[in-house]
């Protein structure tokens, strides 16, 4: 019998498919965090082991070491195509924003500049519903205008599992495979599937981070989880927001959804 684990993962797997069909060229959005992990790990079985399309890391440069680490490791590893340019100098960023979102900001203007260099006609994106209150308005196959900003209330309406691939001329598509997992999920499947991921999940001296971010803009929470099932026990109890440490979401009160609205993942 199925569990819920292989429902998920056969509609992930149904999606990312879906968007190798009807979309090129696309690629896929790492940002080295569990949750594009678990979708590395999806397209690789969906690909029969090997991602038929480019995986790309938007690196600001603020990156822990231990991200940076990771990264090398794993794309050499697993045989990714991997891109990872530069994004945009904190200069190119709107001055209107807060000063953490503007660091957060340089990852929107990283998108909009592989779009236009690559082509992309779609990026897979490693996001959630229950992750932030924005990110529950995202469809499954999510259109872009052109210059990357995105209208929630101009999205297709998706009914069983069909998904519409029609583009407007310069835009492109974000493809959203996880958007009905829950952090508890992604946590489950890793564990079951024994995916890598980067060590700072893991306390060390009383302090580990839920969610991973740049340096500087995201701090740790307190915790004694050293191991993925810790870390699942500890979700079970919480109620602590998961984005708690994301310190852009704090600066306003709309500066996250500015920075959606704009292109950020």
């Amino acid at each position: 019998m199925a569990t819920d684990l292989d429902i998920l993962e056969s509609r992930s797997i149904y999606i990312l498919r879906e968007a190798f069909q009807k979309f090129r060229p696309l690629a896929l959005l790492w940002s080295l965090g569990k949750d594009s992990n678990a979708l590395i790990w999806l397209a690789k079985k969906a690909f029969l082991g090997r991602i038929p399309f480019p995986v790309m890391h938007l690196d600001t440069g603020l990156e822990f070491p231990e991200v940076y680490a990771f990264r090398d490791r794993y794309a050499e590893e697993w045989g990714l195509d991997l891109i990872a340019d530069p994004c945009p100098p904190i200069e190119a960023v709107d001055p209107t924003l807060p000063p953490d979102a503007r660091i957060a900001a340089r990852k929107s203007l990283g998108v909009t500049e592989a779009v236009s260099r690559y082509g992309f006609k779609a990026l897979i994106a490693g996001i959630r519903r229950d992750e932030q209150a924005t990110r529950a308005k995202e469809r499954v196959f999510s259109p872009r205008l052109p210059g990357n900003t995105w209208d929630f209330r101009a999205q297709p309406t998706e009914l069983w599992d069909t998904y519409p691939a029609e583009l407007a001329p310069n835009a492109h598509v974000r493809v959203h495979p996880l958007l009905h997992w829950t952090e508890i999920d992604i946590w489950r499947y890793l564990k079951r599937e024994s995916v890598p991921i980067v060590p700072l999940y893991f306390a060390r001296d009383g302090r580990r981070f839920r969610s991973l971010g740049e340096i500087g803009i995201t701090k740790p929470i307190d915790s004694r989880a050293t191991s993925v099932d810790d870390i699942i026990a500890e979700l079970q109890m919480t109620r602590a927001d998961e984005r708690a440490g994301r310190t852009m979401d704090h600066e306003s009160e709309d500066a996250f959804e500015r920075l959606r609205v704009s292109g950020y993942l």
